[in-house]
């Protein structure tokens, strides 16, 4: 149903696969079974995994894929009534995207296009060195000037902006359609790293492929694991502490230093291509310092405005 119906994507059906095989086996250890289970022993599961180090967060992450587990149950005719119904989740704390200044992120792209073209401190460049850093590049380019999820920029077409085109159409989750805007830079990024990548594919005898990032791996794109190494990597080169750093990260700076230039958020919830604008809301602490400020600096009572 998952697949069929709501479009989820592998790494999603996946996460559910282990939910509910881990939810079964508890089930199973109660001499149990899902079509006969009551809210009681629910809540017993929530209260084993808490026992086993879970946090609030990824508790209730469970406890959601039980209540869509039972929902389908019930909705299918298995069973009269939904024991997750009443349960409530876990109490999480309202976490903060991690952010990148502005200036951490220039910082970052300049080591990187210095990279691409020079090497780093003077090291010698192959062939092989220059196109992975000429990649590394356009993926950054790419990701901060659209915000894309790291599966979605990984998986960009060869055909991807190929004639200049500012924009992408990128199918996300669920199947849903967007068009994102790419810079400038971003598109001559990509133009550099198409030419290095024939140059490439000619001396090197590199395999054709459909994929802008083409790599040996089972999906034969560049996987996400391999971009967050070499995301790290240059990071460090730039200055910038790995740990600050995750291919996620840089979507968060690219929504949240547009919301502090202006950008209105269901601009932003488009771009982001969130389904419901409450997601993209988690940057809604941008813009509380935006109207504190401008509060500060606009009302008639203010000490700014008296100055």
């Amino acid at each position: 149903m998952l697949a069929a119906e709501k479009g989820a994507a592998a790494n999603t059906l996946e996460s559910y696969r282990r939910d509910l095989s881990d939810y079964l086996s508890f089930l199973a250890a109660k001499r149990n079974h899902p079509l006969n289970v009551k809210t009681e022993l629910i809540r017993a599961y929530l209260g084993d995994l808490d026992a086993r180090g879970f946090k609030a967060s990824s508790a209730a992450r469970r406890l959601s894929s039980l209540r869509q587990f039972h929902r389908f149950l019930f909705a299918e005719g298995h069973r009269q009534d939904d024991p997750s119904l009443v349960l409530e989740g876990p109490r999480k704390g309202r976490s903060l995207p991690k952010i990148l200044s502005v200036e951490d992120v220039e910082r970052l792209l300049t080591c990187a296009k210095n990279a691409a073209s020079e090497g780093h401190q003077g090291e010698e460049l192959s062939l092989a060195k220059r196109l992975k850093y000429a990649r590394l590049y356009c993926l950054l380019e790419i990701l901060y000037a659209s915000g894309l999820r790291v599966s979605e920029l990984v998986a960009l077409p060869g055909i991807a902006a190929r004639k200049g085109d500012p924009v992408l159409m990128i199918r996300g989750k669920g199947g849903r359609e967007r068009l994102v805007p790419l810079s400038q830079q971003a598109l001559e990024a990509m133009a550099s790293y198409r030419q290095l990548h024939a140059e490439a594919h000619q001396h090197l005898k590199t395999p054709a492929s459909p994929w802008l990032f083409p790599s040996d791996s089972d999906s034969g794109h560049l996987t996400r694991q391999a971009f967050a190494r070499d995301l790290k990597d240059m990071a460090v080169m730039a200055g910038i502490a790995a740990h600050r750093i995750s291919p996620h990260v840089l979507r968060h700076a690219f929504a949240s230093h547009l919301l502090q230039n202006g950008a209105d958020l269901r601009v932003v919830q488009e771009l982001l291509g969130h389904a419901d604008v409450s997601t993209t809301q988690i940057y809604t602490h941008v813009l509380d310092e935006r109207l504190k400020s401008m509060v500060q600096d606009l009302h008639p009572l203010s000490d700014a405005h008296e100055a």
